[in-house]
């Protein structure tokens, strides 16, 4: 079965570019009204196909059954402050229409032996397009920064060595890992201050629109 990349991944982009929209949308609608937004920010991207060709290949995908087993074709990151924005998040999630929950994964309670974390969500997300309604899957991982600067890291090390890390760098990263869980606690206890000291002295983290340079348009490129 050969495969039309353009006609297969264009419902996948119109995905990631309504759910970056609505994503965003939230975070709006939180500072409008004075609130901290459990959203910090919020990126995404669509796999390029060499990574969904790589990742057939290693998991015995058949073209036919693409649309159904990998379940990260779409991609999109939710970036939080603190480790307790999560499951408000979760939450909100939960209670949407348009959007219905597959499966989720809690990799910070259920830390992976590597040190990573993160809290990833499959949906099933409906597009409409020229053809019809299409549903497609997408994944969202929802980070605080710090589990975010560990995995990118963490991810570049994977590639260079195929998972074979040296012995000292495996030992470094599972320092860093229980070093960056640590930092996350340690926010979590002063999250009140923190929050109170943004509010009164960082005017731009209360901004409403968004402009150009806001860390919302510089989308990953992950695979």
């Amino acid at each position: 079965m050969d495969i039309n990349w353009e006609e297969f991944l264009d419902p996948y982009i119109q995905a990631v570019g309504e759910l970056k929209i609505k994503l965003r949308g939230i975070r709006k609608q939180f500072r409008k009204q004075n609130l901290h937004s459990p959203i910090e920010f919020v990126t995404g991207r669509v796999k390029h196909v060499d990574s969904i060709l790589e990742k057939m290949a290693l998991r015995h995908i058949r073209p036919e059954r693409l649309a159904e087993e990998m379940q990260d074709i779409a991609g999109l990151r939710i970036m939080v402050q603190f480790v307790d924005d999560i499951p408000e998040i979760l939450a909100i999630l939960r209670k949407r229409k348009d959007m219905t929950i597959v499966s989720e994964r809690d990799y910070i309670s259920n830390m992976k032996e590597s040190g990573y974390r993160s809290y990833h969500v499959i949906i099933a997300y409906p597009v409409d397009t020229i053809n019809g309604n299409k549903t497609v899957l997408a994944e969202i991982q929802l980070r605080t920064l710090s589990m975010n600067f560990w995995a990118t890291i963490e991810h570049s090390l994977n590639y260079k060595y195929k998972g074979n890390f040296p012995a000292d760098i495996k030992e470094r990263l599972e320092k860093t890992a229980r070093i960056a869980s640590q930092l996350d606690e340690e926010m979590r206890q002063i999250r009140d201050d923190i929050q109170e000291a943004q509010a009164m002295f960082d005017p731009a983290y209360r901004k409403i629109e968004d402009g150009v340079g806001n860390s919302d348009d510089q989308d990953e490129e992950y695979r």
